[in-house]
């Protein structure tokens, strides 16, 4: 039962035969600066978030867009895919949704005389949930498998699934009318969430200037193709991390386990995939090693939505994320962690020009 035919492939489909040769520094950054520059020019104002996106992408992760509706949340999605010469399909949640409409189901052809497997909307490189706290658990459920294995079983079968392979979904505050609580499953398998955010007045009033006649998205082309964002993955896995690095992200992972304040702390899971965010951060950077700088910036965006406080934590005005900057001003980068996460006496490092966006905004303790 852990066969993995080679079903037939769906239209878009890129087998990839062998593992993708990593980019130099200068297409890679050439290829983010493409990327970051398609987003930037349909969201306004929100280019923290349109580099968290394509770092998510870049490690391998899925994202969570979670705001109030009308905020862009399906634009950067929709953004970010089309930029992107690949797949794509999107998925509406809805109270009625089945979890064969995302994975696919096996049908009856009365001509072979055989059951033929009709693949579902998650066969595409890039999937984009939208409103996917709108869904019962149960079609939630199917998603699991899929963004933590990339394959699907559908009656003791295993297809897998196109690479790269990323889910966006976005969902509405859970407060919001007719919404389901992702389950803590669910959550931990997004690497990321984002919350986007009003935009400030400048950006507001060029978003009324430039989109009122027509959705900028319906000008966005291609920048990269499928082959090339394997590459940049490919480039992101070579990254160094010292020992000290991730001595210093288990340290903040156990640390939230600790916490007074919190109910549940980080994964194992989410220790790894802070440690890949810090990875595609430092590449987006221009380097190939990472710093104690990259686990900080990425940590609140990583870590916020898998803990859950304790209910007297809450009651006083505790956030997760307020548990988080408190955890990394408690928690010490000495000398040491720094010498040996800039690769001292490491032959080869690399430094490169970074992808042009703001850098990451660092977390103030409170």
């Amino acid at each position: 039962m852990d066969a993995e035919p080679a079903a037939a492939p769906t239209a878009g489909q890129r087998p990839s035969p062998h593992e993708p040769a990593a980019m130099d520094a200068e297409a890679f950054h050439s290829a983010s600066t493409r990327i970051l520059t398609a987003i930037n020019t349909v969201i306004d104002g929100k280019a923290e978030a349109a580099r968290l996106a394509l770092t998510v992408l870049l490690a391998q992760g899925h994202l969570l867009l979670e705001d109030v509706p009308g905020v862009g949340k399906t634009l950067l999605a929709k953004t970010l895919a089309r930029s992107i010469d690949c797949t794509v399909s999107r998925i509406q949640f809805t109270p009625d949704l089945l979890p064969s409409d995302v994975t696919g189901v096996s049908i009856y052809n009365q001509a072979t005389r055989s059951f033929e497997f009709r693949h579902g909307a998650v066969f595409a490189n890039i999937v984009i949930g939208d409103e996917i706290n709108r869904a019962s658990a149960k079609t939630q459920s199917a998603l699991l498998e899929c963004m933590e294995e990339h394959q699907v079983t559908v009656d003791g079968t295993s297809y897998r699934l196109d690479e790269p392979f990323m889910v966006v979904a976005t969902q509405n505050p859970i407060e919001m009318e007719g919404t389901y609580p992702l389950p803590e499953a669910q959550r931990d398998r997004f690497m990321a969430r984002i919350s986007m955010g009003y935009p400030d007045t400048e950006s507001e009033m060029e978003m009324l200037e430039t989109h009122q006649a027509s959705s900028p998205l319906a000008r966005v082309t291609a920048v990269v193709t499928a082959a090339e964002v394997a590459a940049m993955i490919a480039t992101v896995q070579r990254v160094y991390v010292s020992r000290s690095i991730k001595e210093y992200t288990v340290a903040l992972g156990r640390a939230t386990r600790d916490s007074g304040l919190l109910r549940l702390g980080a994964s194992p899971r989410s220790m790894l995939q802070l440690l890949r965010a810090a990875k595609a951060t430092a590449a987006l950077e221009g380097r190939d090693f990472v710093i104690p700088d990259d686990v900080v910036s990425v940590a609140e965006a990583v870590l916020a939505h898998r803990i859950i406080l304790d209910r007297k934590a809450a009651s006083t005005g505790e956030t997760p994320q307020s548990v988080i900057r408190a955890i990394i001003a408690k928690t010490p980068v000495t000398p040491e962690v720094t010498a040996s996460a800039n690769g001292a006496g490491r032959p080869g490092r690399n430094k490169a020009p970074a992808a042009a966006a703001p850098p990451p905004r660092q977390p103030n303790p409170r």
